[in-house]
């Protein structure tokens, strides 16, 4: 998978087309990751010592990676990610513009 952790993305379709946010949790083996404030569920918790008032809190749920793009910090525009090997080793790039994706973070 080419996403990491707190890439800036674009969600491409699905309920939540549109929307960005920034990667929490890559998981590899399913080919889905979590979006900070896409794809949030309501979850009804009864009181217990973490939570003693209980009540509804909102969770956010896997997306499939398939279903976002990334969004190029130099052209603004979501993009396919390029592997471009250099003398310091394999790079991520904008396929759209040839900006690296690594430098800015």
């Amino acid at each position: 998978m080419k996403l990491k952790k707190n890439d800036n993305i674009m969600v491409i379709s699905g309920r939540d087309k549109g929307k960005t946010g920034l990667i929490e949790r890559v998981f590899g083996d399913d080919n889905k990751i979590v979006i900070k404030g896409v794809a949030l569920a309501k979850k009804h918790v009864k009181p217990s010592q973490k939570n003693p008032q209980g009540g509804i809190i909102e969770i956010n749920q896997k997306i499939s990676a398939s279903n976002v793009m990334i969004l190029c910090p130099s052209c603004g525009k979501p993009s396919k990610i390029a592997a471009k090997i250099t003398e310091k080793g394999k790079n991520r790039v904008c396929k759209k513009c040839g900006a690296s994706l690594e430098a800015v973070k």
